[in-house]
């Protein structure tokens, strides 16, 4: 992600309020806990949208690769508005792109991305990704042209 993408180049956007705990003892979000927003954007659509099973399913998503860039602070009890959109969407692997905007405003706080690769639960060799899961990622790939 080299340019910021604005609101509109994210199809799906899930509320995600920031908790007192979140703050760092600068007063704003810790960069930590950027990525346990972008974990929840991911894996919320993943298993609502894509009937991901994450007990049980033969197929799990690991992490392979993740950025963030920080472009303006949050602080608590601001609520997130993470926006989410499929950037390459490979046979076994997809690369997430993410942005964190305070609730309701146009500019980006951050935005990264983040690779998961599809393995089978038992041997964690690479596996096609599933049918359902597949579909409900294709509806979050932007066409280049679109942003």
């Amino acid at each position: 992600m080299s340019e910021t993408i604005g609101r509109d180049g994210y199809p799906h956007f899930l509320v995600i309020p920031t908790r007192w705990m979140d703050n760092d003892i600068y007063g704003h979000v810790n960069n930590v806990v950027y990525y346990s927003y972008f974990d929840t954007v991911i894996n919320r659509w993943l298993i609502g949208e894509g009937g991901l099973d994450i007990e049980r399913g033969d197929v799990i998503g690991v992490a392979a690769e993740s950025h963030c860039r920080y472009l303006r602070g949050v602080s608590f009890p601001t609520d997130i508005d993470a926006g989410l959109r499929v950037g390459k969407l490979g046979r076994s692997s997809v690369r997430y792109e993410i942005g964190l905007f305070p609730r309701g405003e146009a500019l980006v706080a951050a935005e990264g991305y983040f690779v998961h690769v599809f393995v089978d639960r038992v041997n964690r060799k690479p596996t096609p990704i599933p049918d359902r899961i597949r579909a409900a990622l294709e509806r979050l790939v932007v066409p280049p042209s679109a942003v």
